[in-house]
């Protein structure tokens, strides 16, 4: 393990560990151990395919892939339909978002990986006020929306 490998796991907790919080503190089931272990975990598997292509002309875009699909499926896990609507949207985008700022830590590309962090701060906690001045629009308006719990599906 080098210098490089450190600093990419560092910021890949400090990054999923800002989205997490920020999903802790609003009452979300993927808080922030969820997020830092999504973030961290895919830091690492993204510096073990580095190293293991490092001296073969194998592609590192395989064990990505392989990232972005695994993901998936573990967002599509933390969506909900009931009769209510669905929920767990904004979550399963969330687990999504951080697995690709971890996978930016784990291939180096820190600026990309922080500026995405306070972009995803931002629209997680930024933009919550609008969707509620808007739910509170719809609903003395008559919105035709499933949503009728004033809540963000997220």
């Amino acid at each position: 393990m080098n210098f490089w490998d450190v600093t990419s796991i560092i910021l890949a907790v400090v990054f999923g560990g800002a989205v997490g919080l920020e999903r802790q503190l609003s009452g979300k089931a993927a808080g922030l151990r969820t997020n830092i272990l999504i973030c961290f975990g895919s830091a690492v598997f993204t510096i073990i395919s580095r190293r293991m292509v490092a001296d073969s002309n194998d592609s590192v875009a395989r064990v990505a892939a392989q990232i972005v699909t695994g993901i998936g499926f573990l967002g599509a896990g933390a969506i909900i339909r009931d009769r209510a609507g669905i929920h767990g949207l904004t979550t399963a985008a969330t687990i999504w978002l951080v697995a690709s700022i971890g996978m930016g830590c784990g291939a180096g590309f820190y600026g990309l990986a922080f500026f995405s962090t306070i972009v995803a701060l931002v629209v997680l906690a930024g933009l919550r006020r609008f969707e509620r001045l808007f739910a509170n629009h719809d609903d003395k308006h008559g919105s035709t929306n499933e949503n009728k719990s004033n809540q963000p599906l997220g």
